[in-house]
C-alpha cells in the first residue's frame, strides 16, 4: 500500500501514541515551554506534536529511518512550521547531533520504541502476521539491509532457532527453525507473511497453540523484526548517542514494549547514575492505566522509564 492509498484515519489515526499524559507529566515537571526535545522515533508525529502544543515555544529534532513515516509526519506537522525538524536517520546516529555548530544540549528526548500500528496497516511492508503482505519488515525500506525473506532462506536452523529464543523468547524456536529451514532446501522458500504464518499453524500441533496465549506466530514475527533491523545494537547506540546529546540538564524518556529492551534501558540508566551522569527518575517502570489499555491494545505491553542528567557535562 502505497503512502498516496492510505486514507486519512489510517495515515494519522490509526496509530495512538502511547502513554501521552505520563510522558507530558514528566517533562513538564522538569523542563520549561522553550525546551529543545529529541523525538527519537517520529512515526506519524503524535508524541511530537504533543510536546509542540504543550510546551507553546519549544522545538523538537525528531528522527526517522522510514521515508513513508516521516512524509505522514510531515503533513501531519505541517502546523508547527520551523518549530520542528525531521532527520531521515536511525536514532542510533543521535550523537551526531552534538557535533553540530551550535549544539548547546537537548532538554529533553523521548523514545518510543517498536513498530508503530501504522507500519502494521501497511501489508507490503511485511510486519504483520495477519496480513498478508512479503516478507520485508525493514524499517528503512530503501536501504540495503537484508529482509526477512532473506534471513530466512540464508541462516541454518541454529542460528534461526538462537534469533527466536534470544529475540522472541520463543519456547518452540528449534521446532518452527527446522521446519523452516526444510522448506528452504526444497527450494519452495517462504515468500510472503501468511506463508511463514502457514508453516508455524501447520508444525505446532493445536493443543501448543492454544496454550501459547496468542497467535502463534506473534514471538517469531518480533524476533525477525529485531533481527532485521538490528534493533538491539540500534538502542545501545541510540541511548549513547542520547546522553551525547542531552543538555547539563536533560530528561530521557524510553518506552519499551518487551522485556529485552526493557532490561536494556534500565541497566543503561543504573549505569549512568553509577558513573554520576544524573539520576533515574522512575524506580519501576511506569505501565498505561486501564483505561488507556483498554482504548490502545498495543499500549498493553508499554513499559516506561526515566532518566535526568543533573549539572553533568555529558559530551
Amino acid at each position: 500500500m502505497a503512502v498516496s492509498d492510505l486514507n486519512e484515519r489510517e495515515a494519522h489515526g490509526a496509530h495512538i501514541p502511547v502513554m501521552t499524559s505520563e510522558v507530558l507529566e514528566i517533562f513538564g515537571e522538569r523542563v520549561s515551554d522553550s525546551a529543545l526535545f529529541i523525538d527519537a522515533t517520529l512515526g506519524a508525529g503524535g508524541h511530537t506534536s504533543e510536546l509542540l502544543d504543550k510546551f507553546p515555544r519549544s522545538r523538537v529534532v525528531a528522527f526517522d529511518q522510514d521515508g513513508q513515516a516521516r512524509t505522514l509526519a510531515a503533513q501531519k506537522l505541517s502546523r508547527f512550521g520551523d518549530r520542528v525538524r525531521i532527520v531521515g536517520a536511525n536514532f542510533r546516529e543521535l550523537a551526531a547531533l552534538s557535533g553540530e555548530d551550535g549544539w548547546t544540549g537537548a532538554d529533553g528526548i523521548l523514545f518510543d520504541l517498536g513498530v508503530s500500528s501504522m507500519q502494521l496497516v501497511m501489508a507490503d511492508r511485511g510486519f504483520s502476521f495477519q496480513e498478508d503482505g512479503p516478507l520485508d519488515m525493514r524499517m528503512d525500506p530503501d536501504g540495503d539491509g537484508p529482509t526477512a525473506r532473506e534471513v530466512l532462506a540464508e541462516l541454518n536452523a541454529s542460528e534461526l532457532a538462537k534469533i527466536f529464543r534470544d529475540y522472541g523468547e520463543e519456547r518452540h524456536a528449534w521446532r518452527i527453525a527446522k521446519a523452516i529451514e526444510r522448506t528452504a532446501k526444497t527450494g519452495e522458500g517462504l515468500e510472503r507473511t501468511m506463508d511463514l504464518v502457514s508453516l508455524i499453524r501447520r508444525i505446532l500441533p493445536a493443543p501448543v497453540q492454544r496454550k501459547m496465549g496468542g497467535h502463534p506466530a506473534r514471538r517469531v514475527f518480533q524476533a525477525l523484526r529485531i533481527a532485521v533491523n538490528s534493533e538491539l545494537d540500534a538502542l545501545d547506540e541510540g541511548l549513547d548517542g542520547a546522553l551525547s546529546a542531552a543538555g547539563s540538564l536533560c530528561v530521557i524518556i524510553a518506552i519499551s514494549y518487551h522485556s529485552l529492551e526493557d532490561r536494556m534501558i534500565k541497566r543503561r540508566f543504573l549505569k549512568w547514575a553509577g558513573e554520576g551522569h544524573g539520576n533515574v527518575l522512575t524506580r519501576r517502570p511506569l505501565t498505561p492505566g486501564e483505561e488507556e489499555t483498554e482504548s490502545n491494545r498495543s499500549s498493553r505491553s508499554a513499559k516506561l522509564r526515566a532518566f535526568i542528567t543533573e549539572g553533568t557535562e555529558n559530551r
